[in-house]
């Protein structure tokens, strides 16, 4: 069972298209997975929709021109969080839903398939951990598929901006929570944790930093200097 998901408030950002793109996709990926969030998101569509048709009141009337019915269109595609491109949203449904590690298959969400054509080659790191950087068009965000094997992990870190972690496939836990698929795990400049993987077919995460992590113990300490490398 999901236990960890946006707040109350996020999500209702994220359906009234208040969010920034990146944590618009971070919550749209974990409605896929979360059947629960994906209701709330649902329910307050259909409020905000009502508010709005009150607020513009006879639909009819203003939908009468051309001019109108495409402003209203538009908006009611920021309400619903839609794309307004939709040859770009049929090319995105025709994409593979899955990425491979060592023929290792993994399916993600619907909204994560769009970008594997923008995902680069995995690379091996020390501690049974593998990263695959995605390129999500935005520069100033670092946003990674991560595989930890079994017994593998990050060491110990604390943050330097916010870590937004949604958890494809597996579990892990951190010193703090133990997580699996589904779970939306947020952490700021208040949090230090140590992820470790014990599941026995590992833990693939998807994870968006907007600064680099700052470990905290051990010789990774040593290569704060050049965090900016691995994880950016």
């Amino acid at each position: 069972m999901i236990k960890f998901h946006p707040d109350p408030e996020l999500l209702s950002e994220y359906v009234q298209g208040g969010l920034s793109p990146i944590n618009s996709i971070m919550i749209a990926a974990h409605c896929d997975m979360c059947e629960r969030c994906e209701k709330i998101a649902h329910q307050q569509t259909l409020i905000h929709a009502e508010k709005f048709e009150s607020d513009i009141g006879n639909l009819s009337e203003f939908k009468e021109n051309a001019s109108s019915d495409r402003k209203f269109d538009e908006m009611l595609e920021s309400i619903l969080n839609l794309p307004a491109d939709k040859r770009a949203l049929k090319r995105a449904q025709g994409l593979s839903a899955s990425v491979e590690l060592d023929g290792r298959r993994f399916i993600l969400p619907k909204t994560l398939r769009k970008f594997i054509p923008s995902t680069g080659n995995w690379t091996s790191m020390v501690g049974r951990l593998w990263q695959a950087p995605v390129d999500i068009g935005n520069d100033s965000i670092a946003a990674n598929l991560i595989y930890i094997g079994q017994g593998g992990g990050i060491p110990e870190h604390s943050h330097r901006g916010i870590e937004t972690t949604l958890v494809l496939k597996g579990t892990f836990e951190d010193g703090i929570n133990q997580y699996q698929a589904g779970d939306y795990v947020y952490m700021d400049s208040n949090d230090t944790h140590t992820p470790v993987c014990h599941s026995p077919q590992g833990c693939l995460l998807f994870t968006v930093l907007d600064q680099p992590l700052h470990f905290t113990s051990g010789v990774a300490r040593y290569t704060n200097p050049f965090s900016h490398i691995f994880f950016r």
